[in-house]
């Protein structure tokens, strides 16, 4: 079992170093709703299909994502407060390379 630190930035704006597991499959969106960084039903309102942005991020570390889907991209071009480093939690799937990830969650719509 290997777990990585990622830091989330809340939308509250408090910080948190959590651990995530990755051996376990998940991604940033359900790594955040275990933490219950995010009120309930307001994050992975869609269940993690790429299909509502309710898990919309902002990476703000230097890490190296897997590139964008085109479902990812179409959802993000239809979300409200999208910026150049906007990501989808649900479309990020944890593994030892996301060391470090340090994001802020981008407001409720």
């Amino acid at each position: 079992m290997v777990d990585i630190k990622i830091n989330v930035t809340d939308r509250e704006g408090k910080k948190h170093e959590i651990c995530a597991p990755t051996d376990m499959a998940m991604n940033l969106m359900e790594v955040v709703r275990s933490y219950e960084l995010a009120p309930e039903g307001t994050i992975g309102v869609c269940g993690g299909m790429a299909m509502c942005a309710s898990c919309q991020c902002y990476v703000l570390s230097n890490t190296d994502l897997p590139q964008m889907s085109d479902d990812e991209e179409a959802m993000l071009s239809e979300a409200f407060d999208v910026k150049a480093n906007s990501r989808l939690g649900c479309q990020i799937q944890i593994s030892p390379d996301l060391h470090g990830l340090e994001v802020q969650l981008a407001p409720e719509c």
